[in-house]
């Protein structure tokens, strides 16, 4: 269906799918600061996070928060479009937790409550995999029956470690931590991806997301490809 925007509240409701499991809807809140026309098209075969809602700070600039690059837009305003419809990317701050381990890291996003990890394949491909955060206060937070091997490793815990433990998977392919897990307020940005057609409508797609690390470093989280990649980022 085709929709149109101006600058007004947007609700939206959507379903994602995380690589291990189904995730409940999210509901989100995004400030829309110019006008466009979008075109809104489902499609099963497409699951992925989408804008992130940052923490309440005064740094914040957007409110962002988790849905699909299928989500579905409940407005109430018509108006005239812009001559540029293509969505602008959704910028904010969000709080953000992150672990380095052998082969791999951790990075848990508040807003979603979500962990995603950063993991190589034997062909050397960078994998995205995301995992929803299943750690409730009051769990044990380590498990003393997992020791490290050698000195200057480390047993991740509470969340990561929850994870970490009841996924000898991911465990094997992560190895273990190499520091202590850290919290910080990190710059964030959804880059919408999408098409305009012939009348210049959009037509919404997989985008990217951009998360920037302690180490300063800029991570970029593919959509539809399922990878991340370490971006320069202009001055």
């Amino acid at each position: 269906m085709k929709l149109r925007l101006t600058t007004f509240t947007i609700f939206m409701l959507a379903v994602i799918t995380a690589c291990n499991g189904g995730l409940p809807p999210t509901e989100i809140l995004i400030e829309v600061t110019r006008v466009v026309t979008v075109i809104v098209t489902p499609d099963d075969s497409q699951s992925g996070p989408v804008p992130l809602e940052p923490s309440e700070t005064p740094e914040a600039t957007a409110e962002i928060a988790e849905v699909t690059p299928e989500a579905t837009l409940d407005l109430t305003p018509s108006v005239t479009p812009t001559p540029d419809p293509f969505p602008s990317p959704v910028t904010g701050q969000i709080f953000v937790a992150e672990q380095v381990f052998q082969r791999g890291r951790m990075f848990w996003l508040r807003p979603i409550d979500q962990i995603w990890v950063l993991t190589s394949n034997a062909e050397g491909e960078q994998i995205w995999q995301i995992y929803e955060d299943n750690f409730e206060e009051g769990m044990p937070e380590s498990n003393p029956d997992f020791a490290p091997t050698e000195p200057g490793l480390i047993q991740p815990v509470r969340g990561f470690g929850f994870l970490w433990r009841e996924n000898p998977e991911l465990r094997e392919q992560l190895g273990w931590a190499i520091a202590e897990e850290v919290g910080y307020l990190a710059n964030y940005e959804y880059h919408y991806g999408g098409t305009l057609d012939e009348n210049n409508n959009f037509t919404q797609g997989s985008g990217y997301h951009i998360v920037e690390a302690l180490s300063r470093e800029v991570y970029r989280f593919n959509e539809g490809t399922w990878n991340w990649e370490i971006v320069e980022v202009e001055e």
